[in-house]
């Protein structure tokens, strides 16, 4: 192993060692005190923030609304991904005192002017939840409700009691629901000062669950057996895809392959004029134009499939379980920042392989790596023509056909993660995620080696481009699925909301592209060079 190689070893040594770290500091996160409470201790309840319900990355911090407001404030300490999740955890005026009901409790008693019961009334009409940490545990109510009268305008409703629920096991806290009072609302829809008491309730129930089973309440959602059966049937259908697709290759483009071979290597005909692919030889192995972009997309691409291999081994393990806040997009910047050298090193090796000079593109250790491009064909002076080619064998047409299976192979799934990036669902099922994440890269991999063939067939030789449009195709189809899921399966509105979900789609699907452009560059290269290393060339 080269010196290159050496270095390569060692970065993904750092990077495993770090994702360990991660890990089992994700673990730590529920246990940073021992959660043991004894009777009559207080039990701190934070106020985390407010959002309309539909829209759930449009978040505000909780005072923001005029509720009542602590004499002092004191925020929790928060990491780097709570903070990117947009939390700003404060104290608040409730005060829990373990096992210990109370009836009805008061809080305050505040004095609305117009302009506070404005603010309530938008955050009623765009049905506006709060979310709190109660001992880590999250919990989640409206702020009020519309009502409709009978020939009459709908009436501002602003609920001003809370029922707080809460089941304990000896000395620890297990379980917490919210739950509002429509009887004790108090109607806000005519904008004038306005007296309002807020009070609450606290409810104590024993429970036998134990404290290391008190989150599977937010996982049960993901595995019910109607969404594990739908699960199940994006698997299968997958595995469908896979095999129709090896299918086609195994008793299409083989036979045609073997029919190839026999006629290329067929010493007794010697004056034989060269056709398809093999008439290329000599300018199939020519670097692509601006070399220097095309080494930047594949490092790039490699690093994201990096990145995602290690996100899916934390996962597998367990350190993204639900409500452990931040660790995925903690964990997404450090190993990002960690697995930057394996862009360097691919980038700037291939780079120099293609003869380029400007090795500052990327990493010292891909530069120094004195390995040569491996062509098994001499690659002429001169580029030959490429014949004209009809509609559906250009770029885009091509394109369309080789990110359609693959997108169909992740459809069903697709639905599930959107829900859980932007909506309330909770997505826990990381085994089946894993699977279907494979079953697109190998499908990626087969589409793009058959449409490299036929590139190559009609006598195509610039295959380098195509190869990574066609394998990171699959990006746009995603992005094209955005605008359905946007307008028809989610409630989102507004503008801002609209731009955020576009704008960072946009940076997802164009991540989606280089990665699965990396993979249909290298699957095809490995093809071409196989079947040129097969024949005889001149």
């Amino acid at each position: 192993m080269g010196e290159g190689g050496g270095l390569m070893w060692q970065w993904f040594l750092v990077v495993a060692t770090c994702c360990i770290a991660s890990g089992v500091e994700g673990r730590v996160l529920l246990s940073a005190k021992d959660h043991r409470y004894k009777e009559n201790d207080n039990v701190p309840l934070f106020a985390n923030k407010v959002g309309p319900f539909h829209n759930p990355s449009e978040t505000y911090q909780y005072y923001d609304l005029p509720f009542c407001k602590p004499d002092h404030f004191v925020h929790k300490s928060e990491g780097l991904g709570e903070v990117l999740e947009g939390d700003r955890m404060v104290n608040s005026r409730y005060n829990f005192t373990f096992k210990v009901d109370k009836s009805v409790e008061d809080l305050c008693t505040v004095k609305l002017s117009p302009a506070d019961i404005v603010k309530f009334k938008k955050a009623v009409e765009q049905d506006y939840y709060f979310q709190m940490f109660f001992d880590d545990l999250p919990l989640q109510g409206f702020v009020g409700k519309m009502l409709e009268v009978e020939n009459k305008e709908p009436r501002h409703m602003l609920f001003t009691h809370i029922l707080f629920e809460v089941m304990y096991n000896d000395d620890r806290v297990i379980e917490i629901s919210v739950r509002t009072d429509p009887k004790k609302a108090v109607d806000i829809s005519e904008e004038k000062d306005t007296e309002v008491k807020f009070t609450y309730s606290t409810q104590w129930s024993p429970t036998a669950k134990p404290f290391e089973k008190r989150l599977e309440k937010y996982r049960k959602h993901s595995f019910l057996p109607k969404h594990l059966e739908i699960h199940w049937f994006s698997i299968i259908n997958s595995c469908v895809t896979v095999l129709l697709l090896t299918g086609f290759l195994t008793t299409i483009l083989m036979r045609v392959l073997k029919n190839d071979f026999i006629k290329y290597t067929n010493e007794d005909e010697e004056e034989h004029e060269e056709t398809g692919w093999k008439y290329i030889h000599g300018d199939v192995f020519r670097f692509p134009p601006f070399p220097n972009l095309f080494s930047a997309v594949i490092g790039s691409g490699t690093q994201l499939l990096v990145l995602v291999f290690f996100i899916f081994g934390l996962s597998l393990v367990g350190v993204f379980y639900p409500y452990n806040r931040g660790a995925l997009n903690t964990a997404c910047l450090v190993i990002y920042a960690l697995t930057a050298g394996v862009s360097g090193y691919v980038s700037a090796h291939l780079y120099r392989q293609m003869g380029g000079e400007n090795w500052v593109l990327g990493g010292i250790a891909g530069k120094n790596n004195k390995a040569e491009f491996y062509a098994p064909c001499r690659t002429n002076k001169y580029p030959r023509e490429i014949p004209a080619l009809p509609w559906y064998r250009r770029t885009v047409p091509q394109m369309c056909m080789a990110g359609f299976l693959p997108f169909s192979a992740i459809y069903i799934e697709l639905y599930y993660i959107f829900a859980s990036v932007w909506g309330h669902k909770i997505y826990t099922i990381y085994s089946i995620l894993f699977i279907v994440f494979i079953i697109l890269i190998i499908v990626t991999a087969f589409i793009t080696i058959a449409l490299t063939y036929f590139q190559l067939a009609v006598e195509d030789h610039e295959w380098w481009w195509r190869s990574v449009f066609c394998g990171g195709s699959t990006g746009m189809f995603i992005y094209g699925y955005c605008f359905y899921y946007y307008h028809i399966r989610s409630g989102m509105v507004g503008l801002m909301q609209a731009s955020f979900f576009y704008g960072y789609m946009g940076c997802v699907c164009y991540g989606f592209f280089l990665m699965l452009g990396s993979v249909g560059y290298r699957a095809s290269l490995l093809f071409v060079r196989n079947i040129y290393r097969a024949i005889k060339c001149e």
